[in-house]
């Protein structure tokens, strides 16, 4: 049984998430494949210091779908919706992989809202590739699924490509699970979302306490590409997760809610 609680924002986009824990708010955030199931082996731990918060972001999991195109930038509107909605001024955000670029973007637009964040096999946005490099990316992802296959018909091949070298049965079959439950259509929009985020993300400026993590045996997001990152922004802390792919916190969660837990209980409120 779970010890957490399932909420809806209002919306639109009406927003699931799960929640557990009082005091300083703590939002998880999945990557483009994902949803808050994602994170149910963080939500009872951090759940014992902060308020942790898992969200489905709009078109995924339980939360709505939407009309018309995505703009990347409503994913932080609607996560300031979520800070509106649990009366927070501020939160601890963790984001990983899209997740960690929906932090990024948040706190650029609103850095008085953030009160740290961890970014775990992530990367800064598109905006250093070329835009003959964004179709292909684009093409890539999108092909199979225009070409009429489902989100489970595809689901097995990303996972294995996601995971590293040797995970745990039970971490594969819950990866393909997850992203067996993709919404076909948002998901098309939110790959052309996220190839096409081209806004400058100026790293040597963020002031908040950064934690940047990242998985050994990540190949999508490479150690070079997190460490890089994480010499960019001032003062920022740098931990691999031995043994991970870029699931790090499903791959390794002991390693990784010890190593996370441990920089949130610098920066507690």
């Amino acid at each position: 049984m779970s010890n957490w609680k399932t909420d809806h924002i209002s919306g639109p986009p009406r927003i699931a998430v799960d929640h557990v824990g009082s005091g300083s708010l703590v939002v998880l955030m999945h990557g483009i494949g994902g949803n808050r199931t994602n994170w149910h082996d963080q939500l009872p731990e951090f759940g014992c210091y902060f308020h942790a918060v898992a969200w489905d972001a709009r078109g995924y999991g339980d939360s709505d779908d939407y009309d018309g195109d995505l703009d990347f930038g409503d994913f932080a509107i609607d996560l300031a919706r979520l800070l509106d909605h649990f009366h927070a001024p501020r939160a601890h955000l963790v984001g990983l992989s899209m997740g960690g670029v929906i932090a990024l973007d948040f706190v650029s637009r609103w850095p008085d809202r953030v009160t740290t964040l961890t970014l775990c096999d992530s990367f800064p946005g598109f905006s250093h590739i070329s835009d003959e490099q964004r179709r292909e990316f684009i093409r890539l992802r999108q092909e199979p699924l225009l070409a009429g296959k489902k989100p489970k018909d595809i689901a097995p091949a990303i996972a294995k490509s996601l995971l590293g070298k040797s995970p745990p049965p039970e971490v594969f079959e819950r990866l393909v699970a997850s992203m067996s439950t993709l919404h076909k259509e948002s998901y098309l929009k939110a790959i052309s979302s996220l190839a096409n985020y081209t806004r400058v993300l100026n790293l040597e400026a963020i002031a908040v306490p950064t934690h940047v993590v990242v998985g050994a045996e990540d190949t999508l997001t490479p150690p070079a590409t997190s460490r890089e990152m994480a010499r960019r922004i001032p003062r920022a802390r740098f931990t691999i997760i031995e043994g991970a792919g870029h699931l790090s916190n499903i791959e390794r969660p002991e390693a990784f809610n010890s190593a996370v837990l441990g920089f949130l209980h610098e920066h507690r409120e």
